[in-house]
Formats: structure tokens, sequence, C-alpha cells
């Protein structure tokens, strides 16, 4: 079984305040194993930063205990808490004039003597970081010249350079674009698989945490937090849970939230492939509800045929049959049907 590197015991995590404390969660208890890539969800004003803030030792816990590796890591000098423990914030950091290679070197000095000298054990093991995350070719390079994505893997680098058995970043993709989100995604993952460090992140990119994560926890405003498997959460109902709101619903089936709005009616879809999955995503968007995804049976059938390795679109409504070329066309048509519908008075007898 993997080593148990964070334990939490009936954790509660606030403010202290001068009057009157803040709870912001209670009751958490948790365990993290080494190899595991965990991510942290929940909304804005929930409390994760000062969770992974409390799990760090950054802040102290307004009852109950964090342990790591068995130790308090109030209790722990803060060369021996570096060697333990990384962490990597949200915040931009500001380095100057530092080369990519000088920002990572700054992770071994928990590992150095009091001349603050690497030895070549200490060279070795940044050069290992840089080629783990992929940053060796930017490893000369000025910091403040590198992309948002490249600076990342950077930091990344430098925490994994410290040697932890535990790394925690709070959002490490918030400023990525959606290809470097995943890369970043990708990368941590396949570090706990290789290293056998435990990597626990805060982020709001819900598909890449129920594609990559090995196990979620869930914190909604006030509490509790829920820990498990991606998949038995999304069966238990509790993403719906963590962000309740009116508007917005989370769709098991998807795997993604969907907002509520009236619904232009129903609509059959015939098809396999790509072109008949995003044709169903174009519906829905519409307001549609588009039947084999729930609903009952529809006046209105859109057909997604291959002609020559293309595909084409058939709308069916009564004894007419139109045929598109485009997708675009096929779901103005399914409208304007939709429109005429309603415009025509119907007939009491």
């Amino acid at each position: 079984m993997p080593d148990l590197v964070l334990e939490t015991h009936d954790l509660a995590i606030g403010y202290p305040g001068k009057r009157q404390r803040r709870v912001v969660a209670e009751g958490i208890n948790l365990r993290l194993y080494g190899g595991e890539l965990v991510c942290l969800l929940g909304p804005n004003g929930a409390g994760k930063s000062t969770l992974l803030r409390t799990l760090a030792g950054m802040q102290r816990p307004l009852a109950g205990r964090v342990t790591l590796s068995g130790i308090d890591p109030h209790r722990l000098p803060p060369r021996e808490l570096a060697r333990r423990l990384s962490v990597v914030l949200t915040e931009r950091t500001e380095v100057g004039a530092l080369s990519a290679r000088a920002v990572v070197a700054l992770g071994r000095y928990p590992h150095t003597d009091w001349t603050g000298r690497l030895t070549p054990l200490d060279e070795a093991a940044v050069e290992r970081a840089l080629a783990a995350v992929g940053a060796a070719p930017l490893a000369s390079r000025f910091v403040g010249e590198l992309s948002d994505g490249e600076r990342q893997k950077v930091l990344i680098a430098r925490a994994l350079a410290q040697e932890p058995r535990l790394l925690l970043l709070d959002e490490p993709t918030a400023f990525l674009d959606l290809p470097r989100r995943v890369e970043i995604m990708s990368l941590l993952r396949r570090l706990a698989r290789e290293t056998g460090q435990s990597i626990l992140l805060s982020t709001h990119d819900l598909d890449l945490a129920l594609r990559g994560a090995d196990r979620l926890w869930l914190l909604p405003p006030g509490g509790p937090l829920r820990a498990g498997v991606p998949e038995e959460l999304v069966l238990e109902g509790a993403f719906q849970a963590t962000f309740p709101s009116a508007d917005v619903t989370f769709d098991a089936h998807s795997g993604h939230f969907k907002l509520h709005g009236p619904s232009c009616g129903h609509v059959d879809l015939a098809g396999e492939g790509l072109p008949a999955l995003w044709t169903g995503r174009a519906l829905e968007r519409e307001g549609y509800v588009v039947n084999g995804r729930g609903g009952p049976p529809s006046a209105v059938r859109v057909e997604v045929c291959d002609r020559d390795g293309r595909p084409v679109w058939r709308v069916r409504r009564a004894e007419v049959c139109r045929e598109y070329p485009t997708l675009s066309q096929a779901v103005g048509e399914v409208k304007a049907g939709s429109a005429q519908a309603a415009a025509t008075p119907s007939t009491a007898f």
C-alpha cells in the first residue's frame, strides 16, 4: 500500500479574529497517499486557498490537526519542512533577471549547507527537475522572457528540485490557455506516477480534474468536504451539492454544467461519430432536448449521413425531408421550423 503522506484529523480552517473567529470549513478528515494526484474543487470563497495554506503550515488550524508523514508541520524547522513540502502559488512571481535554471536552483537551498553553494548532486537534481517538466531547452533563458505556460513549468521544476514528499499547487493553470492547461495537468499526473510524490492542486478546470485526478476533494461553501474517486462522486450527485445554483445544473451524462433556459422542443438525432456528437451539442446549445439523451419522441428528426467521406445533414419534419451540406444550415432549418410551428395558430375542435 502507498505511504500515507498527509492526514487531517477533525480539521477546522478559517481565521481567528480579535472578537470572533470565522470558520470557513470544519470536520475535515482527509488522507493523501504517495503517487496520488488529487484535485481540490469548489466555488469561489469556499476556502480552497485557506485549506491549502493550512495544510502547508502557512496558517494554523482553528481546531484539529494536520500531519505530514505523521508530524505536525508547525513543529518542523523551516528547512526541514521545505524538504518535505513544496508550494506553487497562484500569484505571479517576479524573479528579476534570473534564468530558468537559477529559479529552479532555488529549490535546492533547503538541502545546502550554510554557504548556500550547490554541490554536483544539487546541480544534478536541478537538471533532473528541468528535464522532468520538459523545460531543459528553457534553462538559459530569463524567466521574464517566458510565456505563462513556460514560466509555470519552471516553477513546477523549482518545486520538484526540492525533492519533497508533497507538492501543493494553488490554481497552477489559472493564467494558461486550454492547450497549456491540458499539458500541465498531464505533466502533473505523469510526475505523480513516476516520482511517487503526492500532488494536490486546487483548480476550476472541472473537465481536466474529472479526467486526470485519482481523487477529488469537493469543498462546498460551509462544508462539509467530500472526497472520493471522480466517477463515484458524479454518480452520488456530489457536484450539484458542491456548486448549488438555481440557474445551472451538473449534467452527469456529459460531465459539464449546463444553464437552464426555455426549451425549444425535442429533436430526434440519428448518426454516428464526431459529426453526430457535435450536431447534438449544437442543438442542445440552441435549447433543444436531443432524444437519445432524454425526452419523448419528436416530430423533427436530424440524420447525420456520410457521403463520399463528408457528412451531410437531413432534416425530416412530417413528410418533408431537406438535405444540407453544413451543420449550421441544418440547425437553421430546425430553428426555422420551430418558429413556423410556434406562429401557426392551433385549431380547436
